[in-house]
């Protein structure tokens, strides 16, 4: 069966009877998280040799034994598959048609949008596909007052747009920096810009951010290395893709408010979300390269190429490589004819 997205908090805490869960998506903490929660639920533990098996892609043969292994203390077992791909198929259509009880949870982070183990699982009916996406709009500005609620801490408007722009790629690295922020705030504290800033400012995917600042700055070289740390540490490829739309997307904005007669000073001042201050002389010098028309192609470019990450089954990291690099390549162009030096 194919879970709904409402149904997935309640399905989370009770499977019921089924008996193979797929976790798919674009967010690997949350594809972990909700592992962790599954196996806990089933098993009691993450850890007990005689209730969990813990399973990586190259051991998939052993997933028909371990899913019809029962428990010497008794008990449902879970079995964990992590970095699943479609060729753990034979052994997944072997364990819903055997009779074992064990819970199996599989984790398929990389799996394309067409995945034939997806599409059986949705099929079976003791079967489930859940997708593990980020959060972004309401539901992570959901995330992020809860999470600080839990610790007391309550977050003003202001600072709030700043953190769902710089967070939600990564369950994992969201929730990490959320309670970095509320012990930084302690109970009863209150989050403003300035906190969330100071706090947040040197998260663990800075390396995209430096990536898109390289890009819209024509610097190619930096773009290719900053993306290729972006990406070795996990940054989904759509992810950094939608983030590089949101950066065009304020510097679109800004452009305009230029056009129409403000000083770039004051327009990038009331960017939102506002640019970080260590980034506002990177943000001036792209503000420089890059009319209004540009932007809005380059723009253009990033949808095509975000909807091409979810459609087309091409691998969506060569995809985001490409996007990203046009852009670069643009703007390079743009500051050759300008006469600029590479920036620093």
């Amino acid at each position: 069966m194919r879970v709904d997205a409402r149904r997935v908090p309640g399905f989370l805490r009770d499977p019921g009877a089924c008996r193979v869960i797929l976790l798919f998506g674009d967010d690997g903490g949350l594809i972990r998280e909700r592992a962790n929660g599954l196996v806990r639920q089933v098993a009691g533990s993450l850890d007990d040799p005689f209730r969990v098996a813990d399973l990586d892609r190259d051991a998939a043969a052993r997933l028909g034994a371990e899913a019809a292994a029962l428990s010497l203390t008794g008990g449902r077992r879970a079995v964990r598959v992590r970095d699943v791909t479609d060729g753990a198929l034979g052994a997944v259509k072997a364990v819903l048609a055997g009779r074992g009880e064990a819970l199996v949870v599989l984790e398929g982070p990389g799996l394309p949008s067409r995945s034939k183990l997806r599409t059986a699982l949705e099929a079976a009916p003791d079967g489930a596909a859940i997708g593990c996406y980020p959060e972004e709009g309401k539901a992570l500005e959901a995330t992020v007052r809860a999470t600080l609620a839990e610790a007391g801490v309550t977050i003003e408007a202001e600072a709030l747009v700043w953190l769902t722009a710089q967070l939600g790629a990564d369950r994992a690295l969201t929730r990490q920096e959320l309670e970095k922020l509320a012990l930084h705030a302690g109970s009863g504290g209150v989050v403003d810009l300035a906190a969330a800033m100071a706090c947040i400012g040197d998260v663990a995917g800075l390396s995209l951010d430096d990536a898109l600042f390289a890009a819209t700055e024509g610097d190619v070289a930096g773009l290719d290395r900053a993306l290729e740390l972006a990406l070795a540490g996990g940054q989904a490829a759509s992810s950094a893709l939608r983030a590089g739309l949101g950066h065009l997307q304020r510097l679109h904005r800004v452009r305009l408010a230029v056009a129409d007669g403000a000083r770039p000073e004051e327009a990038i001042r009331a960017a939102r979300p506002p640019v970080f201050w260590q980034r506002q002389a990177a943000f001036t010098r792209a503000l420089r390269l890059w009319p209004v028309a540009a932007l809005e192609a380059a723009l253009e470019g990033l949808n095509d190429a975000e909807r091409g990450c979810r459609r087309t089954g091409a691998p969506a990291e060569t995809i985001c490589r490409n996007a990203l690099m046009v852009v670069a390549r643009r703007a390079a162009a743009a500051r050759r004819a300008r006469g600029s030096a590479t920036p620093a």
